[in-house]
């Protein structure tokens, strides 16, 4: 549809949000609390974006709850961990509008709507070697909600993803996950799970969905409630199409609704669209090398808000280390014939897996950041072969932790098996065969891990050395290191993973006030991005998890304040109270 097209009646409002994630969701509901009149569109049928499809967790700095667990940190302290990790490419005006935002940014939300957090001082940063880097403090995810609360606005927002859940259950990093992995180990768990089952078939049997939402689901029912109590107006199946422009500045954007093509009239725009993980043109463009990406957002994150950025004069930053937000990911066929996509996230860390190549060789340490995964995987690949790896791991692994679908005892494998999904062989010859890996490499591969393995360490790749790749182990495991064990009780499994990614770092260019900058690098008047639609804070490196929701909030937090006019923080904070 273009401004061809038949026209509604016009609406008019001080700041028009295109996109439903966190980061739109965040500048919708600070620039209405501070008095503006805000609208905001989402082209799918349900609100939520990529973000609540995602873990949920924030990476943010000094954040209150951190202090209230009397963690007290300099600012100096990130500073110095991003200018190592970033070199050359650190932003200064940007991460430091990022730093000092963080902790106004939470306990504003804390404060003022719906949104409540839990914290996750235990994380560590995931480059523990790195000057700066903490062992905790700066994570965040959103409180457990019950749906019930969100009334008519349930259904207008969206599950969770098929691949993460069971039976459509969401499960909560932390204390949560970790009784589902000790279900059949500890009574305790047992009746933790129990309790959440149970609830969860009533739920199914009364509503027909989850109602306990956790991760990235709790996050944008929180923020969707508080924009909803704030008087936005939310409005879905409403692609944006066009920006319009007056005399070099937006005032607004077309957008196609059912009843035909809405003209938005707006103070300022504000581009959160999810980035353009679904875009294979742009993809293909900036990550030549990559002969498939496996995308875990939905498909509606095809780059509409570069598109949109780039009509109004903006520019898309291609001088990133990567263009995009790496994840291992497998495909997972359905018996309903669809076919879905799981972000190994969990099991590469515990003790008594490894991550090989066709040829048999492990190529990264498997406890490092999921990013990390990924690269290590291109940067190993031959050129003009695949960009594939394989997850190796005995029965003994298979049954305590699972493999990415595959869950761990007592749920059966045996669909897995038939759809293709995990391979399983007698010996580790059989199992290389099944997989189309060379079986002499795997063997090798195999018996020089285990021999050092027994011993708890990992010679080749240091795997255990850092907080971080510790915490993505099992300090339940009696051996000395919480990551590394044998491989060494057939029958063997595996499971074929690809590059995939969270989302895409190559967004429109920003300043420290997320206003979206011109090819001379100026601020287009009235136009704002944030979230994956904004270059990526850090430039295209992943220094921990989190990275992407953290600057999401904040930058949605600071463009709805600038456009709303805001004073600063300790001054509006001793107005308000």
């Amino acid at each position: 549809m273009t401004s061809a097209a038949v026209e509604t009646t016009p609406l008019t409002c001080d700041v028009l949000v295109v996109g439903s994630g966190a980061a739109g969701l965040a500048a919708a509901v600070t620039a209405a609390w501070h008095g503006r009149r805000v609208v905001l569109v989402e082209k799918d049928p349900v609100f939520g974006g990529a973000s609540a499809w995602s873990g949920g967790w924030a990476w943010l700095p000094r954040n209150p709850l951190a202090r209230r667990a009397g963690i007290e940190e300099d600012i100096e302290q990130p500073r110095t961990y991003l200018r190592h990790e970033l070199g050359e490419r650190y932003d200064a005006a940007r991460i430091d509008a990022f730093l000092e935002a963080c902790p106004h940014m939470v306990a504003f939300f804390e404060r003022h709507t719906h949104l409540r957090f839990v914290d996750g001082n235990g994380i560590p940063d995931m480059h523990g070697d790195t000057p700066g880097a903490a062992e905790g403090g700066h994570q965040l995810v959103a409180a457990p909600y019950d749906a019930r609360q969100l009334g008519p606005l349930l259904p207008r927002l969206r599950k969770t993803l098929r691949e993460t859940s069971f039976m459509g259950m969401p499960i909560m990093a932390g204390a949560d996950l970790a009784a589902f992995l000790d279900l059949t180990r500890s009574l305790p768990a047992f009746l933790h799970v129990a309790r959440r089952f149970s609830s969860h078939l009533w739920h199914l049997l009364r509503y027909g969905r989850a109602m306990h939402l956790v991760n990235g689901v709790a996050l944008v029912a929180r923020l969707a409630k508080s924009a909803e109590a704030l008087g936005v107006r939310l409005i879905e199946s409403a692609p944006a199409r066009e920006l319009l422009l007056r005399d070099g500045k937006v005032v607004g954007a077309l957008v196609e609704s059912a009843e035909g093509l809405l003209r938005i009239e707006a103070g300022a725009v504000v581009l959160a669209c999810g980035g353009f993980p679904h875009d294979p043109q742009r993809s293909a463009a900036l990550a030549p090398t990559l002969d498939t990406l496996l995308p875990l957002p939905p498909p509606g994150c095809n780059g509409d808000g570069l598109r949109l950025g780039e009509s109004a004069g903006g520019r898309v930053a291609d001088d990133l280390r990567s263009p995009i937000a790496w994840a291992p990911v497998s495909r997972v066929p359905h018996g309903d014939g669809e076919t879905g996509h799981f972000p190994h996230i969990i099991e590469r860390g515990k003790p008594g897996v490894i991550g090989v190549l066709a040829n048999g060789r492990r190529f990264v340490n498997e406890a490092h950041g999921y990013h990390d995964y990924v690269a290590a995987l291109l940067e190993a690949t031959p050129p003009g072969q695949p960009a594939r790896s394989w997850l190796v791991c005995d029965r003994r692994f298979l049954r305590r932790y699972g493999l990415g679908y595959v869950r761990p005892a007592p749920l059966p494998i045996a669909a897995h098996l038939r759809s293709g999904y995990l391979k399983r062989g007698t010996s580790l010859d059989q199992l290389a065969r099944s997989c189309g890996i060379d079986p002499s490499g795997l063997a090798a591969t195999v018996a020089e891990y285990n021999r050092h393995a027994r011993e708890g360490r990992d010679p080749e790749f240091g795997r255990g050395g850092t907080a971080f790749n510790r915490k993505q182990g099992d300090p339940a495991y009696p051996g000395p290191n919480p990551c590394v064990a044998p491989i060494e009780r057939g029958p063997y499994y595996a499971v074929q993973v690809e590059p995939g990614c969270f989302g895409t770092f190559a967004g429109l260019k920003t300043d420290a006030q997320a206003r979206v900058l011109d090819g001379g690098g100026q601020p287009i008047p009235g136009l704002y991005a944030a979230g994956a639609d904004m270059a990526s804070l850090f430039a295209g490196h992943y220094p921990s998890g989190g990275i992407n929701l953290g600057p999401a909030l904040t930058f949605g937090y600071i463009a709805g304040r600038h456009i709303a006019g805001a004073i600063g923080y300790e001054q509006e904070q001793a107005q308000r109270g």
